[in-house]
């Protein structure tokens, strides 16, 4: 899953340097099964960069509708492989369709188990804020997938001088939900 994203890791780091002269103090993605996230992560591996990721939150993490193994599931097998997941007590829910599952890549649980990576669940009102906020001040209208990782780079923002956000896709396909969420149907 890293390979074929790592060419966003890549070019979030050469810009990076190339704007700023440094590297950031922190990275943030979203993660769902953790592909664009590990190709973020990946890129700066080795740098005292902290990580953080999103997880679809749903009503909570400490409610049964959720979609984060990292910060609420169990170690576990998943397609064959030892993962994070969540228990059948679980009801799978993200009000983002790309972050709506109950397992996560293995590259991820090491991340969590070893401490690189610090993963927290967003739940739906905080990711649909963010996608809102955004989408006002600045004319992105983000995915709702990265609409997660920016309402945890609010939180985390004044932790750190420098962070940056993977924008890992539009919002165009989302805009149906946004609209029902936000009455505008």
């Amino acid at each position: 899953m890293r390979e074929f994203q790592s060419v966003i890791g890549r070019e979030a780091r050469d810009q990076f340097r190339e704007r700023t002269g440094e590297l950031p103090d922190a990275a943030v993605a979203c993660v769902g099964g953790g592909s664009n996230a590990m190709g973020l992560f990946d890129a700066f591996r080795d740098d005292p960069v902290q990580f953080y990721g999103a997880e679809g939150g749903g009503e909570g993490g400490d409610s049964t509708r959720h979609a984060a193994p990292l910060a609420a599931g169990t170690d576990g097998s998943l397609h064959g492989m030892r993962t994070r997941i969540l228990d059948d007590e679980t009801e799978v829910h993200s009000i983002s369709a790309g972050l709506d599952y109950p397992g996560v890549g293995p590259e991820h649980a090491m991340f969590r188990a070893v401490g690189r990576c610090e993963y927290r669940a967003i739940p739906d009102e905080d990711a649909l804020a963010a996608f809102r906020e955004l989408s006002e001040t600045e004319g992105i209208i983000p995915a709702l997938e990265t609409a997660h990782a920016l309402a945890l780079t609010r939180e985390i923002a004044d932790d750190h001088d420098s962070i940056l956000v993977n924008l890992s896709g539009r919002g165009d396909k989302d805009m149906r939900t946004a609209a029902e969420q936000f009455d505008l149907g």
